[in-house]
């Protein structure tokens, strides 16, 4: 039985991916900050393994790669956990220094920390990593530098630990969706028309099965399988 973590379970992207490789079979283990939420997010899935925490917490890190470890194998490791940083989204002249610290343990320093903590898991089972990234990584919207530097770091982490390790690694920029995070990024504003997480699934499992090169990637250019 194949093995994922997928880091932020508890909505969005996250709880949707979870949810489809837990009825594809997959053992999954998730994380979440708030146990009622994780809870609630993963339901009664048989083969989903909650653990609560913060990714940003060296003993959260050490306790998904004890499950891990646990289980033997790591067939993907998603980085999905993230945070916007300070609401509402503000200039970087009004962003203190640890407000910026804050946001890049979380989007960068966090993924590489779990990254090593399973690394031997991964070799097990040539485990592919990948990293949720935004198209803020490669542009420069105003108000969102503390967040988009974040994920540029978390690119090229990503994208240098493929080569250091030899492990196939993806970032990949799923596109807008309509997640409580991209509500909280704009306040007041119908994003009704973003799509749900539920459909950038599919182009996510269409990446892993085509398996390109390590690099950066849009979702959306990857047809879709059924999910």
């Amino acid at each position: 039985m194949p093995v994922a973590l997928v880091t932020g379970g508890s909505a969005g992207l996250g709880r949707a991916l979870v949810h489809t490789l837990g009825a594809r079979g997959w053992t999954v283990v998730t994380d979440g900050r708030d146990d009622a939420r994780l809870a609630a997010a993963v339901g009664t899935l048989p083969a989903v393994v909650p653990v609560v925490g913060d990714v940003a917490d060296p003993a959260h890190v050490e306790a998904l790669a004890g499950e891990v470890g646990w289980l033997g194998r790591l067939d993907l490791l998603v980085h999905n956990a993230s945070t916007l940083g300070p609401l509402p989204l503000r200039p970087l002249r009004e962003t203190s220094t640890e407000e910026l610290l804050d946001v890049w343990r979380v989007n960068a320093a966090a993924p590489v920390a779990l990254t090593r903590a399973v690394l031997p898991q991964l070799r097990t089972a040539s485990g592919v990593v990948v990293s949720l990234s935004s198209d803020a990584a490669v542009e420069h919207y105003e108000t969102w530098g503390a967040y988009a530097a974040g994920k540029a770091a978390l690119d090229h982490l990503t994208l240098t630990l493929a080569a250091e390790e030899d492990l196939t690694a993806y970032a990949v920029d799923p596109g807008d969706m309509r997640t409580a995070m991209h509500q909280d990024a704009f306040p007041g504003e119908d994003i009704s028309d973003r799509p749900l997480p539920e459909t950038v699934v599919p182009q996510l499992l269409a990446l892993l099965a085509a398996r390109p090169p390590s690099g950066r990637y849009r979702a959306a250019s990857f047809a879709q399988v059924p999910a």
